[in-house]
């Protein structure tokens, strides 16, 4: 099955008794926009989206009577980072940016990816911190730089 375009996505509809044949993606490969994967039930997909769109978790690419075929990200191992106050916020940012780390912020929490050297950082700026396993949600969007 060759896919160019997403139908919908999953938030935006009422689920009903179609069986979910989900396609797992890592969260970098939200980003592509050119893609051959297989679906849990072994559908082989092939993906080739117009330049600049990209792929969010729920987005669906095909619908029939039964059965639903749909994006979502593997749980991986994050920190969820809690900052109490701005200026937590503005530490953890910092130093998150300084070194480069992808991050999703959410409305009450900064997403990481786990990373154990990442603890002593964490721990050294006082910000609250626990593990987790998510489904990043939102492809990351790179606004690369130069030093």
């Amino acid at each position: 099955m060759i896919f160019t375009k997403v139908v919908g996505n999953l938030c935006n509809i009422k689920l009903s008794d179609k069986k979910i044949d989900w396609l797992e993606l890592e969260w970098e490969e939200l980003n592509k926009k050119i893609l051959r994967k297989q679906t849990q039930d072994g559908r082989n997909i092939s993906i080739s989206l117009d330049d600049g769109a990209h792929l969010h978790y729920g987005d669906i690419l095909y619908e029939d009577e039964n059965t639903l075929v749909a994006i979502r990200t593997k749980l991986e191992r994050v920190y969820v980072i809690t900052p109490k106050t701005m200026r937590e916020m503005g530490k953890i940012a910092f130093e998150i940016g300084n070194r480069h780390t992808q991050c999703i912020i959410e409305d009450n929490e900064i997403l990481v990816r786990y990373d154990h050297t990442l603890e002593k950082l964490m721990n050294e700026v006082g910000v609250t911190y626990v593990q987790s396993d998510r489904r990043f949600k939102e492809p990351f969007k790179y606004r690369g730089h130069q030093h």
